[in-house]
């Protein structure tokens, strides 16, 4: 089959861009790209594959999962159903560290980066800020090993630590300690093909969406510099009710949550209070 038909042949199943984004990513051509070699005859084992994850597409999987990999931040991460899908939200919260330790002038920021995941996060900050000392925490050791793979394939050199938050974490003091736990309160409605594809343990943050904050709050002044960016992702409904449990357990701390692109409180930023 050519390009053409196969572009036609998966429009049938799932949307034209969708469709030309898997097809690119087979061919290792970037979308655009297909329409100079539509009359390009495609190898049969890359057909069938590309049929395969078209199945797959149909039976309501993510993409990103389908194909494998996602784009953060301009860094290409491997992903598969053991890690969250990274959203574009993430790379706005990765911006705002950026911006903090730039205008700090810190060129080898300490980073504790807590329910890594596939280690978006800390792997981009170590990527920026290559005299940095970056340690990526999380509980499953089949997540850690994806976030290892991403560390490899982007040649960088970062820690690693498999823990329940700060459990088997040793004390030592960080510039920034950042997460993006799970917050879906337990009865929230979310998207079904994320519920049904996306693993739970990185989703549910209990009743409230609070349990994972809490427990990372209890032990976290033990780790902290006396200048200080605790960052977090936080559900839109979550904000004012987690900066009233900071200020009850970071002593003279600053509180600033900000709203993503879409108008939503999405990130909180605890900093030491100079004032």
């Amino acid at each position: 089959m050519t390009v053409e038909e196969l572009i036609v042949y998966g429009k049938k199943y799932t949307s034209s861009t969708k469709a030309k984004m898997l097809l690119a990513n087979f061919l290792e051509v970037n979308p655009l790209e297909l329409l100079t070699i539509l009359d390009k005859v495609i190898a049969e084992d890359k057909v069938n594959l590309y049929k395969n994850s078209l199945k797959a597409l149909s039976e309501n999987r993510p993409i990103q999962y389908v194909i494998g990999h996602v784009n953060f931040y301009g860094l290409k991460f491997k992903v598969n159903e053991k890690v969250l899908i990274p959203r574009f939200e993430t790379e706005e919260l990765v911006e705002s560290i950026k911006n903090y330790l730039e205008k700090k002038n810190i060129t080898n920021p300490k980073i504790l980066d807590l329910g890594c995941g596939s280690g978006v996060i800390g792997l981009t900050l170590k990527y920026f800020f290559k005299d940095s000392e970056v340690t990526l925490v999380d509980v499953s050791k089949e997540v850690l090993k994806v976030a290892e793979d991403n560390a490899k394939s982007l040649g960088l050199d970062v820690n690693f630590i498999k823990s329940d938050w700060f459990s088997n974490v040793k004390v030592e003091d960080y510039d920034v300690i950042v997460s993006n736990p799970p917050y879906i309160m337990t009865d929230e409605e979310i998207e079904e093909i994320v519920k049904n594809n996306e693993p739970s343990l990185a989703l549910y943050g209990g009743i409230d969406g609070l349990d994972c904050y809490r427990s990372i709050l209890k032990d976290i002044n033990k780790y902290l510099k006396d200048d200080y960016l605790i960052a977090f992702e936080i559900g839109y409904l979550e904000g004012e009710k987690l900066k009233e449990l900071i200020k009850n357990t970071i002593p003279n701390s600053k509180v600033t949550i900000k709203k993503d692109l879409s108008n939503k409180d999405r990130m909180l930023f605890v900093e030491k209070n100079i004032d």
